[in-house]
């Protein structure tokens, strides 16, 4: 990823998702970053939110089970609010439920792994790209 790629948010949807089902939460949390840190006021806490999946995301998969917890919860927090009227088709109720779902596999509830744990899905799947 170039340092400083800033795509609009749907192109940057897209392309994150595509990190994301190929296992690569890191460089998709670059790519939402840069939507982040441009986005306006009224959308920074979701962007900064996703971001912040990603890298729980990030550190579950390294190992980080503390790390991602912490994470993960802030990611909620954040995204929480924009699950009425979310922009960009983003599935913020399916993004919830996917966060509790990682937060119990870095809580390490039997029957529940890493390797278990889908990617998030970022927007609902009927939206079109």
């Amino acid at each position: 990823m170039p340092d400083g790629l800033v795509l609009p948010p749907v192109q940057a949807l897209v392309e994150a998702q595509r990190l994301l089902d190929e296992g690569l939460p890191f460089h998709a949390h670059e790519i939402l970053e840069g939507v982040w840190k441009t986005a306006p006021a009224g959308e920074s806490d979701l962007w900064q939110g996703l971001v912040q999946l990603a890298v729980g995301l990030t550190h579950l998969l390294r190992g980080n089970a503390t790390g991602a917890a912490t994470v993960l919860r802030r990611g909620q927090a954040k995204i929480a609010p924009y699950g009425i009227h979310p922009p960009y088709a983003i599935d913020v109720p399916g993004l919830l439920r996917w966060t509790t779902k990682a937060l119990a596999a870095a809580a390490s509830t039997p029957g529940t792994s890493v390797s278990e744990l889908p990617p998030p899905r970022l927007r609902h799947r009927q939206s079109s790209e």
